[in-house]
């Protein structure tokens, strides 16, 4: 909410403001059924408490956003988010249906239209309310491994059956420091016995003191080969004023430094060579690199820089817009693994069929994709960020088997 400005909040208020009071048009033709006076004005003060009560916090809230505690500020901000996103959609969506319904002949005064439209309204209205408390109170930490092989020809004999973890986006600031939950995490990674662990960005959500105390939860992600991670967009800092430049400096370093803590090789721009009984592996890391308006600090070209003769390349790239971009047609990187999408944290995954409303936005947004043998997998996510919830796009671990 801080990088907004206090007329968008009031605009925000205005719209939810116009949607209660179509639903409380709506709400009271079909409450007729309820023959009880009591209980009718029960709903209605109950519905206004509800309705004003939440646009003054989200007021008092941007107000007042300066002299909170940084912590509890992060964990004030996504409770009312997800307190609105869950009042406010189920509202729009019982407005839209009882409307419809309405200019498609049925006639209040009907005693039998009244029951249809009530049954309807109940239906349309708590279905989706119960729906979104289902990804913000039960999927958000819902871990899912997602198993991948790929078949590259490159791949050299002593890695076929290679076993990669890849996890991406934990926007550690987001946990609220309940260490317990990441545990989970960890012992499933851990029991995949993998051989590299890939960790593709966004550590944080702005600040190092969302580091404090996560390095002994971090630390014990075991990999047989190495561990290696490159920087999201959100770990720059680039989103918070600062009162200098020192202190967004001091900020990313401590940030930067916290890896070696967890015992992750940090790849900026650079490539590490990986021999393995004579067979060779580049695993190669760039700094953020995305479409405007996000910054490119990502420099691909420096990081191949070294590794060029070495036949099959690994790219650690945090937005999988830079695949498209610069890496197929114009490499022979076999596999780039990105994140940042977090698949929009909702959407549909049935099977080999998904969709998310982020597809309108980045062509390639969650799992495998391939292009001429050049392969690229994007993870939703392990963590979350502004909605605190996912709905039908769990948390992601990703398990990739290498098969010649």
């Amino acid at each position: 909410m801080r990088s907004y400005t206090l007329f968008t909040i009031i605009l925000l208020c205005l719209a939810i403001l116009i949607v209660d009071l179509f639903t409380y048009y709506w709400l009271r033709s079909i409450t007729q059924i309820i023959t009880i006076p009591f209980l009718r004005s029960f709903i209605y003060v109950t519905f206004w408490v509800f309705a004003f009560g939440l646009i003054t916090s989200i007021v008092i809230l941007k107000i007042r956003l300066e002299s909170i505690n940084p912590a509890r500020k992060h964990f004030l901000i996504s409770s009312l988010y997800g307190l609105t996103i869950s009042s406010f959609i189920p509202k729009l969506i019982f407005v839209i249906v009882i409307t419809a319904l309405y200019f498609t002949n049925y006639v209040f005064l009907e005693e039998q239209s009244i029951y249809v439209l009530f049954t309807v309204g109940v239906f349309s209205g708590f279905l989706p309310f119960i729906t979104i408390l289902y990804g913000i109170f039960r999927s958000l930490y819902r871990f899912k491994i997602h198993h991948v092989k790929i078949k590259c020809k490159n791949l050299p004999k002593n890695y076929i059956g290679l076993r990669v973890v890849q996890i991406s986006d934990l926007h550690l600031g987001s946990f609220n420091y309940r260490y317990h939950i990441l545990d989970r995490a960890v012992n499933m990674i851990n029991h995949l016995e993998p051989d590299f662990i890939f960790f593709t960005g966004d550590l944080v959500n702005n600040c190092s003191w969302e580091l404090d105390n996560w390095d002994s939860v971090l630390k014990q992600l075991s990999a047989k080969l190495g561990k290696y991670a490159v920087l999201g967009n959100h770990d720059y800092g680039d989103y918070k004023k600062w009162d200098s430049e020192e202190l967004k400096l001091k900020n990313f370093d401590e940030i930067k430094h916290f890896y070696k803590k967890i015992e992750f090789k940090l790849l900026l721009n650079e490539a590490e060579i990986i021999n393995n009984n004579g067979g060779k592996m580049a695993i190669i890391g760039v700094e953020n690199w995305g479409d405007p308006p996000f910054k490119q600090y990502g420099d691909l070209d420096k990081s191949l820089m070294n590794v060029q003769n070495i036949p099959f390349k690994i790219l650690l790239s945090h937005d999988p817009s830079h695949w498209s971009k610069e890496v197929i047609g114009k490499t022979d990187i076999s596999l780039t693994l990105s994140g940042h999408t977090h698949g929009m944290q909702a959407g549909i995954n049935l099977r080999n069929k998904k969709w998310s409303p982020i597809k309108y936005k980045y062509k390639h947004w969650a799992g495998l994709y391939e292009n001429k043998q050049q392969y690229l997998y994007v993870n939703r996510g392990l963590g979350w960020l502004g909605f605190p919830g996912r709905l039908g796009m769990r948390p992601e671990i990703t398990l990739i088997e290498f098969e010649k």
